[in-house]
């Protein structure tokens, strides 16, 4: 694996354990696509920082089971607004 990849796979993992940020977000902030995302934290972390990437996960499992609800809260707040 090239050495950047390793680099940003870390970086990723970091940025999404201290602002609790969801794959959409860290993938908009790191201007790479969400599989990318995924992968780094998913796989290539898993090789280079296990506890990273357990950490990492802990946060992507939370935000997944909360997504049904910030659907719903943004939905809400579109149709509050179209007065």
């Amino acid at each position: 694996m090239k050495d950047y990849i390793e680099e940003r796979a870390v970086e990723i993992a970091n940025y999404i354990i201290e602002n609790s940020a969801t794959v959409r977000q860290t993938a908009k902030k790191f201007r790479i696509s969400k599989s990318t995302v995924h992968k780094d934290v998913t796989e290539r972390l898993l090789q280079i920082n296990p506890t990273l990437a357990r950490e990492a996960r802990k946060v992507l499992d939370t935000n997944k089971s909360e997504r049904h609800i910030r659907g719903g809260m943004a939905t809400r707040e579109k149709y509050l607004h179209q007065h």
